[in-house]
């Protein structure tokens, strides 16, 4: 005896109220999963056949570059900055060393012997008056300007300089060589210009 669509309906009335306690037995095939259809058969696909290969495009119809929205900055020349680095690092230097050796020759005692010799002599004070002193420029803060050069080692001392004093101010010429080592030096220039034109010229040795 088969109990199977019996189980079935009582099971199908149990899940669902709506479906009712007693089936007829033409509804039962419905139940049976071996006498429903199958899917309809899909439709072949449409295949496109070619007779030669295919030629491979340029790249860059491919890719195509992207276009610019504004044009490419110029490229700044730097050789002018460096140039003007160049030359104000080379004036830095050249005004450090002068300030440097200027100094120097303001400590030496050559110029201090000069300017010893000039504050003792009568007709100088007569010219410029007294408190004979070197006279400072602003752009050495203060300091006076000492050119030429003073190498006791060689034997060669040639330097000029303002002096001022309380009636006017002036300029020495001071040239002194040692023609061979040993021997004291030989003074060949030393006088002083004053402002006015006046010419004060000693040629006494100040320096051994």
């Amino acid at each position: 005896m088969n109990i199977y669509p019996t189980v079935f309906k009582s099971l199908i009335a149990r899940r669902s109220p709506f479906v009712a306690t007693a089936l007829p037995r033409q509804h039962l095939q419905y139940l049976s999963t071996t006498s429903r259809p199958g899917p309809a058969a899909a439709e072949a696909p449409n295949v496109t056949t070619y007779s030669g290969t295919s030629r491979p495009r340029p790249y860059h119809l491919k890719h195509p570059p992207p276009a610019l929205k504004r044009d490419l900055p110029r490229l700044q020349k730097t050789w002018p900055t460096i140039i003007a680095f160049a030359i104000i690092g080379v004036a830095g230097w050249t005004a450090f060393l002068t300030y440097v050796t200027n100094q120097e020759k303001i400590s030496s005692s050559v110029v201090k012997q000069i300017m010893r010799e000039l504050r003792e002599d009568e007709e100088m004070r007569a010219v410029l008056g007294d408190a004979i002193r070197m006279q400072g420029e602003w752009w050495l803060n203060g300091d006076p300007r000492i050119i030429g050069s003073i190498s006791t080692m060689q034997g060669n001392i040639d330097v000029s300089f303002r002096i001022k004093g309380s009636k006017g101010s002036g300029t020495v010429y001071f040239t002194s060589i040692r023609r061979e080592k040993g021997v004291p030096f030989e003074i060949l220039r030393f006088k002083v210009i004053a402002d006015d034109g006046t010419i004060i010229s000693k040629a006494k040795d100040t320096t051994q």
